[in-house]
């Protein structure tokens, strides 16, 4: 059993990088998640038992942070000292500012458009090649450990996720009237 806290990267026997294969990832979450199952933890001790219910949760968290790529960059950045999870940081970007004021304006539009599913489209389309453009920027900032930088690239995906979120809403509301 683990005694010491280690890095999410050390359970899985992964690289400390952004980068990282994510079919090898589950493949070693599902092992770890078979060897340390509670279950299997039931006719032993309440120390074992309690400490196997630990390392089950530590090893979800472990997965589901490293699944996403925001949250593993995020938790990256933790590693090198930049706490950003949950921050309410303005980013200074102004040209970054101004897009999101133009894409909330298209958002808030599309209900009103002539053909509001098509332009919602049009718009998920944008955002997903917007984000992937930003991922490829955050990949290359964390490789060469620009660390700030790659915190505002994280700002801005979180960004991105919301307004996706948002657009999804909004279509689902479309979808129902």
């Amino acid at each position: 059993m683990l005694e010491r806290r280690v890095n999410y990267f050390e359970i899985f026997h992964l690289p400390i990088a952004f980068e990282l294969d994510s079919v090898e990832l589950a493949s070693r979450y599902r092992q770890l998640q078979q060897q340390y199952h509670p279950d299997k933890f039931a006719a032993a001790s309440e120390a074992d038992r309690s400490r196997a219910l630990q390392w089950a949760a530590e090893i979800n968290a472990a997965f589901n942070t490293l699944k996403e790529p925001v949250a593993r960059a995020e938790y990256l950045l933790s590693l090198q000292g930049l706490e950003i999870r949950g921050e309410q940081q303005t980013l200074q970007d102004l040209d970054f500012l101004e897009q999101q004021w133009a894409w909330r304006e298209a958002l808030e539009a599309l209900p009103a458009a002539t053909a509001p599913l098509l332009a919602s489209a049009n718009l998920a389309e944008e955002l997903s090649l917007t984000q992937r453009q930003m991922q490829t920027a955050l990949s290359q900032t964390l490789a060469a450990g620009e660390w700030p930088a790659a915190a505002d690239w994280v700002r801005k995906l979180k960004f991105m996720a919301k307004l996706q979120l948002e657009l999804e809403r909004l279509e689902d509301s479309l979808l129902d009237d």
